[in-house]
């Protein structure tokens, strides 16, 4: 049942399954060329980069997070909802900031358990597949809850930048609403 749906992705992506064996092989080659799996430097420095994505990742979700909570609301609203299209600090620049924050969560982990195949296949799979929930879900839940003001958004804001300005703003420390 998972496989088809992984042709499925890989396809849309035109990505393929022939690139797929190729690369799985490769990346066999790879790791038995390198010895990867006994190599205590790569599992230490995996470790550490692991860390450091995954610290992004919370400082990004932290930071998006304050900003949908100090714009997001008006009115009595539930704490994890929000009634008010945010296009204030980062959502100035991308709509979807927090989610590129959690982009790279599956790609920390991996580099955290130090998985060549996790590195190279799975978690860009994870990724890709999480920018397809994006546009089949979350944008069009978006476009239904702010109608035509979230279709100007969308016009006029990218899903993701990685402009320094934007990355610089992602990375702004937003204090706690009180």
């Amino acid at each position: 049942m998972l496989f088809p749906f992984i042709l499925f992705i890989l396809e849309f992506h035109n990505i393929g399954f022939t690139t797929l064996l190729v690369a799985t092989s490769a990346l066999s080659s790879f790791t038995v060329i390198l010895d990867i799996h006994n190599n205590i430097p790569f599992h230490i420095i995996s470790f550490l980069f692991g860390i450091s994505i995954l610290l992004l990742v919370i400082k990004i979700s932290k930071n998006t997070g304050r900003t949908l909570a100090k714009f997001g609301r008006k009115g009595n609203v539930e704490k994890m909802e929000t009634n008010v299209l945010v296009k204030n600090g980062i959502y100035k620049y991308m709509r979807h900031p927090m989610h590129l924050g959690l982009l790279f969560f599956p790609i920390s982990i991996a580099f955290i358990v130090a998985s060549p195949s996790f590195i190279l296949i799975i978690s860009p799979i994870e990724m890709l597949f999480m920018i397809l929930m994006i546009r089949v879900f979350e944008e069009p839940e978006a476009t239904k809850k702010f109608g035509v003001e979230y279709l100007k958004y969308i016009e006029q804001t990218p899903m993701f930048c990685f402009k320094i300005i934007c990355l610089k703003q992602l990375l702004k420390n937003v204090p706690k609403n009180k």
